[in-house]
């Protein structure tokens, strides 16, 4: 057997593992990831042990603790921040409302916002705006997708009252990737009238995708979610706050996990670290789901190797789709990351060609700002699968 034989046959064995591959070409990891068996095993094995045991009952509060206390473990070992520094949610959405509605916000404050977020963060930031006074600018990012200097840009949009920097690590429209460490530190370094600026990033197309190390990145807030790219399940995500950070953010979201109590039951303090931002009554058995996940893409490989994989993958797309006349892709230059985004230079329907594809078992999907399709690759994606999507979309 060759070596590129065998390392088919290993891949196509890997893949097995993920039944939502059986029977589709997919290329939509940064909507949802598919679920690995394992995942659903293991959640199916919690719901089953908490009706055993009761839903309510002292062994099973127990088994919730520890339940969240391995999920914040797996999690801050993957992205190399200490556990504390971890709050679980729901998804990316809920980690950039406990960090956007936190701040103890005052008319006239300051908060820089780029054209390529995410319109559920964009909608947030629009209600601070009208409750709070508080000036919102908005930086033109698109603008330096293939050239331009993306952490001048912000700078020259800072204030003396900038108080926050919202802003995408890998943009999901485009899939640029930002030097997010030289921006954090620009944006810490700013001179402004009152504390520190702080800077808050939506994860939602970075996590599971590049090797993080949260720690050195030096950022302040990090919302992330476990159903993208990590393949776990819908409603289980999480936000990291930087350790000389969590004491100046306010919780928004209170529940009975985030409080002290004393003995009679009356709240006298919050919890000392990421806890503090949590409720109570969540899905708890997804939490197993999303560290079978993570542990069968450690089995795979390093976050480095992932990372690599992806990259050749999406690299591969991007070269490939570049060569037909009719379609431009967005990033002029390999991405590096999983996300490939094109239009059509002869006018075809971006809408039309997503349904075209789909009904054909190749799901990509549409973008409206800017209008274009969005292709995402996982580095178990198979390169048979990409050539089928390339010449798909050169026949529509």
């Amino acid at each position: 057997m060759s070596t590129l034989t065998g390392a088919s046959t290993q891949l196509e064995h890997y893949r097995q593992q993920f039944p939502a591959l059986a029977n589709k070409v997919y290329f939509n990891f940064g909507g949802q990831g598919p679920l690995p068996s394992s995942s659903l095993a293991a959640i199916q094995t919690s719901y089953n042990y908490i009706q055993q045991y009761g839903p309510f009952s002292s062994q099973i509060n127990k088994w919730v603790i520890e339940e969240a206390n391995q999920t914040r473990q797996a999690i801050a070992t993957e992205l190399l921040a200490p556990v504390e520094t971890i709050t679980l949610t729901e998804n990316v959405t809920v980690g950039c409302n406990i960090a956007l509605w936190g701040i103890d916000w005052q008319p006239g404050d300051h908060l820089l916002i780029t054209d390529c977020e995410h319109p559920g963060v964009v909608a947030t930031v629009g209600e601070i705006r009208r409750r709070f006074g508080v000036e919102v600018s908005t930086c033109p990012l698109l603008a330096t997708l293939n050239q331009g200097d993306s952490t001048s840009l912000i700078v020259q949009h800072l204030k003396p009252r900038t108080r926050l920097v919202v802003l995408s690590h890998t943009l999901w429209n485009t899939g640029g990737v930002l030097p997010l460490a030289e921006l954090v530190n620009a944006c810490h370094n700013y001179p402004t009238e009152t504390q520190p600026i702080r800077v808050l990033v939506d994860g939602a197309q970075s996590v599971g995708v590049l090797p993080l190390n949260l720690t050195e990145l030096g950022v302040d807030f990090y919302a992330f979610t476990g159903h993208k790219w990590w393949c776990g399940p819908e409603g289980v995500g999480g936000l990291y706050v930087r350790p000389d950070t969590l004491e100046s953010l306010n919780p928004t979201f209170i529940g009975l996990h985030g409080i002290v109590t004393d003995t009679v039951g009356k709240r006298i303090g919050w919890k000392p670290d990421g806890r503090r931002f949590e409720v109570s009554t969540s899905a708890y058995p997804l939490y197993a789901g999303l560290r079978e996940a993570i542990a069968l893409h450690q089995q795979w490989g390093t976050s480095q190797d992932r990372y690599d994989q992806i990259c050749q993958r999406s690299h591969y797309l991007w070269q490939r789709l570049s060569q037909l006349d009719s379609v431009r892709c967005l990033l002029t230059s390999p991405p590096q990351a999983g996300l490939v985004s094109f239009t059509f230079t002869n006018g075809k329907s971006c809408n039309q060609v997503v349904t075209s594809l789909e009904q054909q078992g190749l799901l990509v999907r549409t973008i409206y700002n800017p209008n274009c399709i969005r292709a995402s690759v996982h580095y178990f994606t198979d390169y048979q699968e990409i050539d089928q999507l390339v010449e798909a979309i050169a026949s529509c």
